[in-house]
């Protein structure tokens, strides 16, 4: 299945890291934010990237062409494609099409602008690319294809990062202080399955979650998959800090294709091959 990534916001909260560094190529460990999720999904079976590019297009643009092999092929029915493979031992390659979506364009209208590059497929994969996990994806795909009604899956998890909800009465005294890490709460994990009819609940200059998810939701149409394995959004220099500490003494929990932890696997792999395209007419 081809896999959407989402690498093209700002990144405010990450300002302290670096002052013009994109987040997707802040080094978790050795190796860049976006190269992990990447080769999670590269561990599943899933290797064909599209990259939705904004704040930072072009250092992406040049960190992948730094790491690409020769140019092996040139194809596209819709313009210009350059296509590098670098092997992969157990994939055998990736290929990676790189678009860039606008600066200031959200996530709902960067999805819009990759529809093309879709081709036929009827289910996709999407990711905002900031978040890493264990989550068993098959069992999200399965449960997408279980049923043919729903249009969106996405992973519920719990919150990692520790906040208080204040419960008032009617007066204003606080009945109770409870720590989000105590509460059943399960938020958007940021790990999407979808099928092709998503684009049709995509309106001009909506979002992704909002508007669209509403629509689903009124329609029994969004599925989610509770995971209470390990999940951790990567958005300040702190998370970087913890996530390449846990790297550092890994295996990390998110490094399934590295084994058990106290495996003698090297820590960093050769990046992927690149596929840079031409945005779709």
């Amino acid at each position: 299945m081809k896999v959407v990534l989402f690498c093209g916001g700002l990144g405010t909260r990450m300002r302290g890291q670096s002052s013009d560094q994109p987040k997707p190529l802040v080094n978790v460990g050795p190796n860049a934010l976006i190269w992990n999720v990447m080769r999670y999904y590269a561990h599943h079976g899933h290797t064909d990237f599209i990259l939705c590019l904004g704040y930072g297009a072009a250092a992406i643009q040049q960190y992948f062409s730094e790491k690409g092999a020769d140019v092996v092929a040139t194809i596209s029915s819709r313009g210009s494609a350059q296509c590098f493979r670098l092997p992969d031992d157990e994939n055998g390659h990736w290929n990676v099409t790189l678009v860039d979506t606008g600066v200031q364009t959200s996530i709902g209208q960067r999805l819009r602008a990759v529809q093309g590059y879709l081709d036929d497929d009827d289910i996709f994969l999407a990711n905002y690319a900031d978040g890493l996990t264990d989550l068993p994806l098959q069992e999200m795909i399965d449960l997408m294809i279980s049923r043919p009604d729903a249009v969106g899956a996405l992973a519920a998890v719990r919150p990692t990062h520790s906040f208080h909800y204040i419960r008032l009465g009617a007066d204003g005294t606080v009945t109770k202080v409870e720590s989000s890490t105590d509460i059943d709460l399960q938020i958007n994990g940021g790990y999407f399955v979808f099928r092709r009819e998503i684009f049709d609940y995509i309106g001009d200059d909506e979002d992704l979650v909002e508007q669209p998810f509403e629509r689903l939701i009124a329609q029994g149409r969004l599925l989610a998959r509770p995971h209470d394995g390990f999940w951790r959004a990567c958005d300040t220099l702190k998370d970087v800090q913890l996530l390449s500490e846990m790297q550092k003494n890994g295996p990390a929990p998110w490094e399934i294709w590295r084994g058990k932890v106290g495996s003698a696997v090297p820590h960093s792999d050769p990046l992927p091959p690149v596929a840079s395209l031409s945005p779709a007419a």
